[in-house]
């Protein structure tokens, strides 16, 4: 079906598959001329086989729309690591070099393992740079699921970015800044857009966080859930919207709205976050992307709860419908088609961001394509090169010998010079760890912020606030000698005086050096949390062991900060509810509305703070 003309655009989700085929008008319109899409289900019990099901999943596609040819496809926001670094002032030339730079210090694996790409970003005469990376062999793996139904690779984007050019083409004349919330099942992006500049961020709740929620409320498998999601499924809202349901209905509803209020504690902080770091606007309007908003009263649910004007992204606008296209199914599920329509702007370069991370085959197949009239051009000159050797070799023979006495000489004209070079090089390296000195602090400062995040997300309750959240060295759960740990930042450190250091002195026996004295753990291992729990209606201290089971769901998912599973004497051993919380009380004191309670919460990995 497609030709030379035509762009195969592919939209690979963790829960959903989607194809889309589009081909040039005479005036430059892009034009729909095949859709389809094929689900998968987003168990993560079945997590060993999603690259199978995903290429069942495409090689279905294929066979039905009858395409061949290169595909342009775009991989979830999930898979990739994305940056956002602002630029000084430099010229066009540099940038390059800069950005490489900026790419070794932000993306956490060595450059030789991942396969990246930038974009430059230039608002408010500012210059940012995106960075977007993924690590070569889940790249590889990818893109041979999709080689293996019989289409080749033309480019590779990334969600965020395909679904921004979508909507740049989609509302040209729109200025407010906004706010894209594409709720996918593993994952939400969320892009703020604003004229030229853009931001996204994942949030780590998506439709399947939905139906796991379901899962465990009913006590039912998840494919069951996720059928009861689909069929019956809608989102509760407030003011009694449950009253008129029956009840099973009307618990379904309030288990959905829990798990989608995750979501929605989530957005002002990562908007609080855009407007601090980035220097960006609130969004004033939001639109809703994605399979996950297909719950009835989705869209109300998030005017309720952001405060702002809420519609359905419709991408439509930017192309038109060719004849045979089921117009019906388009419209309904336009929402779900951005993605696609990015990728089709791809292909007629009218994109206005163009990431394209290259699979090791691809970047090969495009190298050889590049060498080959330079191999063409070789074997010709091989060829006539033969029969004029004889004629040259003589003269050949003594410019050589000049060339090399002339060699010779600028050596020794050279070498005096060898010193500075090699004392620049030196001042080179030791610049580069001042640099690198400056990076890490930036990023152990984010990292703090993104663990009280997760741990303010997991305990997002009306019956629960934080009063104290303090880092501790030293936290052992196990044996006779069990610790919580020892704070590390002093009790007075608000009050201390300038250039004092806030940080307690911690010996903690973790060994002993060379000289058979006690090594001092420089490791925070642990966050000690303190907080309240509010005595009302309906809710006791079994709240906060509910909270914590959220944060376990956090961690079952792999995109965790925290572990509740220890190593004790070489075997790892999970925690037991009472190490977790030591201390809960079961009901506030005489004359008191709030309980005490304390958690501590050991760290997946210890973070050196010396």
């Amino acid at each position: 079906m497609a030709d030379n003309q035509s762009t195969i655009a592919l939209n690979i989700g963790t829960q959903r598959v989607s194809m889309a085929v589009f081909e040039p008008s005479k005036s430059g319109a892009l034009v729909l001329k095949a859709y389809d899409a094929e689900s998968i289900l987003a168990d993560p019990a079945s997590e060993a086989v999603r690259a199978a099901q995903i290429s069942n999943a495409i090689s279905s596609l294929v066979s039905r729309a009858g395409v061949k040819g290169k595909v342009r496809y775009s991989i979830s926001g999930q898979s990739v690591f994305i940056r956002f670094v602002k630029l000084p002032p430099l010229d066009d030339d540099d940038v390059e070099q800069l950005v490489a730079f900026e790419a070794q210090q932000h993306v956490p694996f060595p450059l030789d393992e991942v396969v990246w790409d930038y974009e430059i970003l230039e608002a408010a005469g500012e210059k940012e740079v995106v960075i977007v990376a993924i690590k070569g062999d889940a790249l590889d793996e990818i893109n041979e699921s999709v080689n293996d139904t019989g289409l080749g690779t033309a480019e590779v984007d990334v969600a965020p970015m395909a679904l921004y050019n979508a909507f740049r083409a989609s509302y040209p004349q729109l200025d407010e800044p906004v706010l894209l919330i594409d709720v996918g099942a593993k994952t939400s992006d969320l892009l703020y857009i604003e004229g030229d500049r853009f931001f996204t961020r994942s949030a780590a709740v998506g439709g399947s966080a939905v139906t796991t929620a379901i899962s465990k409320e009913f006590d039912v498998p998840f494919s069951e859930a996720e059928a009861h999601k689909t069929q019956n499924g809608l989102v509760a809202l407030g003011g009694g919207h449950t009253e008129q349901l029956d009840e099973a209905t009307a618990a379904l509803a309030m288990s959905i709205r829990n798990a989608m209020t995750r979501l929605a504690t989530e957005i002002p902080r990562t908007t609080n976050y855009y407007r601090s770091q980035h220097n960006g606007n609130a969004p004033k309007h939001v639109y809703l992307a994605g399979g996950g908003v297909n719950l009835p009263y989705a869209k109300e649910f998030f005017e309720e709860k952001l405060r702002l004007p809420v519609d359905y992204f419709n991408p439509l606008a930017a192309i038109s419908l060719g004849k045979g296209v089921d117009g019906d199914r388009v419209s309904k599920e336009a929402h779900m088609m951005g993605e696609l329509i990015g990728l089709g702007l791809r292909g007629v370069g009218k994109s206005k961001l163009n990431i394209d991370l290259v699979p090791t085959k691809v970047g090969e197949a495009r190298a050889a394509e590049k060498r080959k009239p330079f191999l063409i051009g070789a074997a010709a000159l091989l060829v006539g090169g033969a029969a004029l050797a004889g004629l040259f070799r003589m003269q050949a023979a003594s410019k050589a010998e000049k060339q090399a006495a002339s060699a010779d000489a600028q050596f020794e004209e050279l070498k005096p010079l060898a010193k500075s070079i090699k004392d620049a090089a030196d001042k080179e390296v030791a610049l580069s760890k001042i640099a690198s000195q400056y990076v890490n602090a930036e990023e152990a400062r984010n990292y703090w912020s993104d663990v009280y995040r997760e741990l303010s997300t997991a305990f997002a309750s009306e019956a629960i606030w934080f009063t104290d959240f303090s880092p501790v060295a030293g936290y052992s759960p196990f044996g006779d000698k069990a610790q919580t740990g020892e704070p590390v930042i002093k009790d007075e450190f608000p009050s201390l005086p300038y250039g004092q250091s806030a940080l307690n002195d911690i010996t903690v026996e973790t060994g002993r050096d060379s000289r058979g004295k006690t090594a001092p753990s420089a490791q925070v291992n642990a966050i000690h949390v303190r907080g309240y729990w509010l005595n009302k209606k309906g809710v006791t201290s079994n709240i906060v062991f509910e909270m914590i089971k959220r944060l376990q769901e956090n961690i079952d998912d792999g995109n965790s900060h925290f572990t509740f599973t220890i190593k004790n004497k070489g075997k790892a051993q999970k925690l037991e509810p009472s190490q977790i919380a030591p201390s809960v009380q079961s009901d506030p004191a005489e004359g008191a509305f709030a309980a005490a309670f304390e958690l501590v919460l050991p760290l997946a990995e210890p973070i050196d703070y010396r």
